[in-house]
C-alpha cells in the first residue's frame, strides 16, 4: 500500500533508539526526511547516519534536553515547518505516591507531559495556517489503567490522552489531525535488558527470558516494528478520517480476562 508520504518532513522526539528510532525509520522508508531528536548526540549520530544511508533521505539530528522549556522553543524554530510531529520522548518513575518524589515526579512530567504539550504549542499554529499536519502521541497503555504503583506514568499518560482528545477537536477545523497511541508491552531494548535480568533472577540464565512474557494475550510482547508500522499508516491520509482519538495497540492485554 502506498501511502504516499514521500517528501514529507518529519519530527520525531525521543528518537536515538527504541520505538521512537523505529517510527522515524518506517517515515525514512516511506521517504519523508526525517529530523531526529534525543540528549544522547553520539547515539543521534549514528541513528542518522544509519537512516540517511539505508533510504536515502535527509537526516537531521537534534542533542537536546526537552525538558528544558527554551530547548523545547529552539528544537520548534529549528525544524520549520513539519507535516508530521511525534512526540515520544520520555520516561517517568514507577512507584507509589510515598515512592516517586517530588523532584523525581516533576522532572519525568517535565519531559513526558509538558514537552508533548509544548512541542505541539510551537508546531500546531503552522500547520494550522497551511491547513495540513498530523500530531501523533505516543502515550502508553497506563493511562487506561489506574494502577497505584505506577501513579505518576498512569496520572501523566491519563492526561495526554485527554490532551490529544482536546487538541484534535480544535485542529480538525483547520486539517490538521492530532492522535495518540498506547502501546502495552513492547521489545524495546530497555525491555529486553529488564526482562533479561530478571530471568536471570528467576531461572538462573537470560536466555529464558521471553518465558515471562507467556501469560500475555498471544504470548510475547509486541516488536517496535509493529508500532512504527501503526503509527506511519496514522500518519497518512489513508486514515484521514481519523482524528482526537487514541488506538490501544496491546494485542487484547487492556481486554484479556484477569484470570488468564
Amino acid at each position: 500500500m502506498d501511502l504516499n508520504l514521500k517528501g514529507r518532513v518529519a519530527l520525531v522526539t525521543g528518537s536515538s533508539r527504541g520505538i521512537g528510532y523505529g517510527i522515524a525509520k518506517a517515515f525514512a522508508a516511506e521517504g519523508c526526511d526525517v529530523h531526529l531528536a534525543a540528549t544522547n548526540p553520539d547515539r543521534l549520530q549514528t541513528a542518522a547516519a544509519e537512516l540517511s544511508k539505508t533510504y536515502g533521505v535527509k537526516v537531521t539530528p537534534h542533542a537536546s534536553d526537552l525538558t528544558k522549556l527554551e530547548n523545547v522553543e529552539a528544537l520548534a524554530k529549528a525544524v520549520g515547518d513539519v507535516d508530521i510531529l511525534i512526540n515520544n520522548a520520555g520516561a517517568i518513575p514507577r512507584g507509589k505516591l510515598s515512592e516517586v518524589s517530588p523532584a523525581a515526579w516533576r522532572k519525568g512530567w517535565d519531559l513526558k507531559v509538558f514537552a508533548y504539550i509544548d512541542l505541539a504549542r510551537y508546531i500546531f499554529p503552522g500547520m494550522c495556517e497551511r491547513k495540513k499536519g498530523v500530531i501523533i502521541n505516543v502515550i502508553g497503555l497506563a493511562g487506561e489503567r489506574p494502577v497505584a504503583s505506577s501513579i505518576a506514568v498512569s496520572t501523566a499518560n491519563a492526561a495526554l490522552m485527554m490532551f490529544t482528545a482536546c487538541l484534535g477537536g480544535e485542529g480538525a477545523r483547520h486539517g490538521v489531525r492530532v492522535l495518540g497511541v498506547n502501546p502495552g508491552p513492547i521489545l524495546s531494548d530497555r525491555l529486553l535488558t529488564g526482562a533479561k535480568k530478571n530471568a536471570i533472577a528467576k531461572f538462573g540464565t537470560e536466555d529464558r527470558w521471553p518465558e515471562l512474557f507467556h501469560k500475555l494475550p498471544i504470548g510475547r510482547p509486541g516488536s517496535v516494528e509493529e508500532i512504527a508500522d501503526v503509527v506511519t499508516f496514522m500518519a497518512s491520509d489513508r486514515a484521514s478520517y481519523v482524528n482526537g482519538d487514541v488506538l490501544r495497540i496491546d494485542a487484547g492485554l487492556r481486554v484479556q480476562d484477569p484470570g488468564e
